[in-house]
């Protein structure tokens, strides 16, 4: 695998995570 491939999955792994942490403190916002 390339440089390139790791820093895309790394990416949207970050992206990923950042989406689903939004989306629960908007469903959820007692908790933070």
């Amino acid at each position: 695998m390339t440089t390139d491939g790791i820093i895309s999955i790394v990416l949207v792994v970050i992206a990923a995570l950042t989406a689903i942490y939004l989306f629960v403190a908007l469903l959820d916002p007692e908790r933070f």
